[in-house]
């Protein structure tokens, strides 16, 4: 453990515990030469003494730290000083995506699309630098209180492989999370990252992961093999469109899952849409049994495998040499019918094609007035097809595009279709006073606004008990339009959250540890033999009544314990005891 105060390298002043893990310690520090917050993460443990797992994780943290992205936790240094390697990283205000499901139980559907769609964007980001995560949990996953998403532990993450997971305490969140194909150690893909995010995304509207177990192997076994189960038939709200996104996100199958985490994004965009309110269950092109066969993984050290089977040899009867022969018809048959279908190709298709007359090239009508540009297209031989559509950027009834585009060709008589201006798209404000201001800011940014959410003190913190969310003012008032890309700021409470005097006022471990939980707080918990009080109660706290809560520090207790009795002889002298 690395004391407050102690420099890190001889620039990073430790000021506090603010996390404990199986791979890492982490502490909030003060960089003296930038005089900034930092993160600054410790490797302990196995992880520390593996020189292998060491080097790896100073390359892979490295290289991510090249990755530059507004939702990716930025990595400012990796080192070793005495015998400490450390990685320092920006310092994020706000909970993990893990503590938020726990106090919040399920995400309404807007917030989980637009935390999703932030994971998305960061991933395409490090997916295009040819880095996977391989460790997508809520965990690895922070929260501002403006509602910005970070994803953090890029560097640990690529370090780690299968085997070493399982020497850390946070293999049983990480297996949570598993691909099939890690599980069964085949390696990882950029699909890899998606099936965790179809896992997350099924936590996040459920509430719950969908696979547990009593081990790591048990869940790791269940992730290939059991199917997923529905999320609609636990959270009825959650319409079939997204459930398919889940599913298929989520599939055994590599080759059933997204393409890439763009294809995703485009998906989750829309699956709100009128159009998809009849949406039925996705139907997978390839089969789901593909890990169905594959061996039990033991995530834990196992055996070497036995040795491999002898070849097995065939001997060669009639009946293979007259199959060979079959065989070699079949394919001088099937060369005859390619060249006849070429042939036929060639005449009836290609030939009349290059024999026609060239196309006409469709002119360019873009900010001409709609009416123009309709006469332009028709001289040219075309047919007209007109269609309003908004824009922020061309002014009203002025062309935007046709379709096909300027400059492409194509024979006379084909429909042009001109899209032209109908004006700016504006979103009308609404009075959000009330409403969650997250669900309100997913909502409003789907329609391409700016929202920023923002602390506003108020005079009695008490009136806004277990009402921290909600919207007590806004920016913009009601009725104003906001064209896409403008801003609106949402107000909540600023409200001072101070530690209780758990000692007077007698509080038992349990209920000191529900309220450890509930402001995102690391309990440590000592014990003190007493007679005094009954057993389980607070006899001291660090830090005091009336200290402000900070979330992910440590908050240590003593709690009673009841003093074993000894049986000892009577007294054999007289006089004051003790001198």
């Amino acid at each position: 453990m690395i004391a407050k105060g102690q420099l890190i390298n001889d620039r990073y002043e430790i000021e506090k515990l603010i996390g404990e893990g199986g791979m890492a310690n982490v502490y909030l520090a003060r960089d003296t030469i930038l005089d900034r917050k930092v993160a600054v993460k410790v490797l302990r443990g196995d992880l520390a003494g593996d020189e292998k797992f060491v080097r790896r994780f100073q390359r892979e943290a490295l290289s991510a730290s090249s990755l530059s992205h507004p939702n990716i936790v930025e990595i400012y240094d990796v080192g070793e000083d005495e015998g400490n390697f450390y990685i320092v990283m920006e310092f994020i205000e706000g909970k993990t995506l893990k503590q938020l499901i726990k106090k919040r139980g399920v995400l309404s559907l807007p917030e989980t699309m637009d935390i999703m769609l932030q994971l998305l964007d960061a991933l395409a980001s490090a997916h295009d630098s040819y880095i996977i995560h391989r460790d997508i949990k809520p965990q690895n996953i922070m929260i501002k209180e403006s509602g910005l998403v970070k994803i953090t532990d890029f560097g640990i993450a690529m370090a780690l492989n299968s085997a070493q997971l399982t020497q850390t305490n946070s293999v049983m969140g990480s297996v949570h999370y598993l691909p099939p194909e890690q599980a069964s150690g085949k390696g990882s893909t950029i699909r890899s990252d998606i099936y965790s995010l179809g896992i997350l995304m099924f936590e996040m509207l459920t509430g719950k992961v969908p696979f547990r177990g009593d081990s790591a192997v048990e869940i790791a076994l269940k992730h290939m093999k059991e199917p997923l189960p529905s999320v609609r038939e636990i959270n009825p709200v959650v319409p079939q469109s997204v459930e398919n996104i889940i599913l298929k996100a989520a599939a055994k199958n590599p080759k059933n899952r997204y393409k890439d985490v763009r294809e995703m994004a485009d998906d989750i965009r829309t699956c709100l849409d009128e159009s998809r309110e009849n949406e039925e269950r996705i139907v997978f092109k390839y089969p789901e049994t593909d890990f169905s066969d594959t061996k039990a993984v033991n995530l834990k050290e196992t055996k070497k495998e036995k040795a491999e089977d002898k070849p097995v040899v065939k001997q060669i009867t009639e009946d293979d040499k007259v199959e060979k022969s079959n065989k070699k018809k079949t394919i001088i048959l099937a060369s005859i019918i390619s060249v006849a279908v070429l042939a036929f190709v060639l005449v009836v298709i290609v030939l009349p094609k290059v024999t026609a007359s060239k196309d006409v090239k469709i002119p360019d009508v873009y900010g001409m007035e709609i009416s123009k540009a309709e006469d332009m297209l028709k001289e040219s031989g075309f047919k007209i097809d007109s269609k309003k559509k908004a824009s922020d950027d061309v002014d009203e009834n002025l062309v935007i595009e046709t379709e096909p585009a300027k400059n492409r060709y194509a024979k006379k008589g084909t429909t042009i279709t001109i899209y032209y201006s109908s004006g700016s798209e504006k979103t009308e404000i609404e009075d959000y006073t009330g409403q969650n201001a997250y669900e309100v800011k997913a909502k409003l940014e789907l329609l391409g606004l700016t929202v920023t959410i923002e602390e506003k003190e108020v005079e009695n913190s008490s009136d806004y008990k277990d009402k921290e969310q909600l919207i007590i003012d806004q920016s913009v008032k009601a009725g104003d339009k906001l064209a896409s890309g403008e801003s609106i700021i949402l107000y909540i409470p600023k409200i001072l959250t101070v530690y209780p005097d758990m000692v007077t006022d007698g509080w038992t471990l349990e209920r000191a540890t529900e309220f450890c939980e509930k402001y995102g707080l690391t309990i440590k918990v000592t014990y003190q033999e007493t007679n005094d009080v009954e057993e389980g109660i607070v006899l001291a706290q660090s830090p005091k009544a009336g200290e402000e809560v900070f979330e992910n520090e440590t908050f240590k207790v003593v709690i009673s314990k009841r003093q074993e009795t000894t049986t000892t002889q009577p007294a054999t002298t007289t006089g004051p005891q003790g001198e």
